[in-house]
């Protein structure tokens, strides 16, 4: 399989933000953030992005950042892909360079998290899942079992990295994996 920096993922995700101000923060969030190594589209449903596997944890985390760091509810669910039909026409330059990766390390934010993994078309999938999910600690996360996912508590910094070395791990050895993920902070019920 493919080195994942060569390789190529997609991702579709909504970013909610529980504030009258919504539609500011949301676009003040977008427009802080680095997308050059990236194809990305935003419409009325959601925002579609595609590039390298690093390239595109590298924008969605800084995105996702930019929003929760205002200390409102903020909430992102999504599915991130590998394989399969991305449409998008990103500038993967291959370089592994993170290019929010400064300003996303000066935010710090504690969030939860749920996700689950999807090595389509395998048939020992649950071993390799669970092989992976093990490894979530050595990430600095507080990993618990949820309905039908795997949940994280944490810095979102930390979650995010969690997410990316499970998804690059997964994908060394399959040809398409599907990610969904929900991630939320500052929510009122923790409080």
């Amino acid at each position: 399989m493919a080195d994942e920096s060569l390789r190529e993922a997609g991702i579709q995700f909504n970013l909610s933000v529980m504030s009258d101000d919504f539609a500011k923060i949301i676009l003040d969030a977008l427009g802080s953030v680095d997308t050059t190594n990236v194809w990305m589209k935003t419409d009325d449903v959601a925002t579609a992005a595609t590039g390298s596997i690093v390239d595109v944890f590298d924008v969605v985390k800084a995105i996702y950042l930019h929003a929760a760091k205002t200390g409102i509810h903020t909430e992102m669910s999504g599915n991130i892909v590998l394989g399969g039909c991305n449409t998008g026409d990103d500038k993967n330059d291959n370089d592994n360079v993170q290019l929010n990766k400064k300003s996303s390390d000066k935010i710090f934010q504690k969030a939860g998290c749920r996700f689950s993994i999807y090595p389509l078309g395998e048939e020992n999938y649950i071993d390799k899942i669970t092989k992976e999910v093990e490894k979530l600690p050595d990430f600095g996360v507080e990993v618990s079992m949820a309905p039908f996912a795997t949940r994280l508590d944490g810095e979102v910094n930390d979650i995010f990295t969690a997410l990316e070395g499970t998804f690059t791990e997964i994908q060394k050895t399959s040809e398409h994996v599907v990610m969904p993920f929900t991630i939320s902070c500052n929510s009122p019920s923790n409080q």
